[in-house]
């Protein structure tokens, strides 16, 4: 892949002011600049991600997110357009579009209960973390309850524009200049798939899903995902992933128990 090549002060002042949505950037606080020589991060010893809060029931959803089909290779991420970034990594960073790990499965898949939930759930006041560490989002996929706090944070020492265009909620496009810098934002509306995307490093990208219920995951480096609290009912579950679309299935669960659910994508 190509990416622009590192622009001057100048323009990445104009780059910032016009952003994606051409709109100004929105402020953030800030914290003391750090110095420039941070030492290398290594992306594995990443904070594990955010869980989202149990329900009221007592069964769960177990199982697993496999792939079909000859594995993608993985394809390196140029950083050289800001030294920085290229800086902080001892060994290369690959896409995270198509992650398939060495067991089969497949990773960064979002899975949720898509029919079957009653009730009110009220917001968790704990916020989701979004870092950017290495010029990197971490976590990649995530899930959110609406009205829970959203933390974004800016963990390096350059410049990174954040910005997001979902098509329910408020978009919104800020600049973060300084290593510690800190914005919260929420989302009042349910969404699938809200994607985040830096003006200044386009190789960075993140999807967020806005959720009206706790009853979610998101398939790791294993491939496994767990859905638990749920009340005894029959629900869909869908699978979502950026690349290869989404899967469905039903399953009926009674109270204390656990059911398996496989998932299998296939490759395109």
């Amino acid at each position: 892949m190509k990416y622009a090549q590192w622009l001057s002060p100048v323009g990445v002042a104009i780059l910032v002011a016009i952003g994606c949505g051409g709109g100004k950037p929105q402020d953030a606080s800030a914290t003391p600049k750090a110095g420039a020589a941070d030492p290398p991060i290594q992306l594995a010893q990443a904070p594990a991600e955010a869980q989202p809060a149990g329900g009221a029931g007592s069964a769960s959803v177990q199982g697993t997110v496999r792939f079909d089909g000859t594995a993608p290779s993985p394809e390196a991420v140029q950083m050289a357009a800001d030294p920085v970034c290229q800086q902080q990594h001892a060994s290369p960073v690959y896409s995270e579009e198509a992650v398939v790990n060495e067991n089969g499965t497949l990773k960064h898949v979002f899975v949720y209960v898509k029919e079957g939930v009653t009730g009110v759930f009220p917001a968790p006041t704990t916020p989701v973390v979004l870092d950017q560490s290495g010029c990197w989002y971490l976590p990649h996929v995530f899930g959110i309850q609406v009205n829970q706090p959203l933390e974004i944070v800016n963990s390096d020492p350059t410049l990174h524009n954040v910005n997001a265009k979902p098509g329910q909620n408020r978009p919104f496009n800020i600049a973060q200049p300084v290593k510690g810098m800190k914005a919260s934002k929420t989302f009042a509306t349910p969404e699938l798939g809200v994607k985040f995307k830096c003006n200044v490093h386009p190789w960075m990208s993140a999807y967020g899903h806005v959720m009206a219920h706790p009853y979610f995951s998101v398939s790791g480096s294993d491939g496994a995902f767990a859905i638990t609290g749920l009340p005894a009912g029959t629900y869909v579950l869908e699978a979502w992933h950026e690349t290869y679309g989404t899967e469905t299935q039903t399953v009926s669960v009674a109270e204390g128990e656990s059911k398996s659910a496989e998932f299998t994508f296939n490759a395109k």
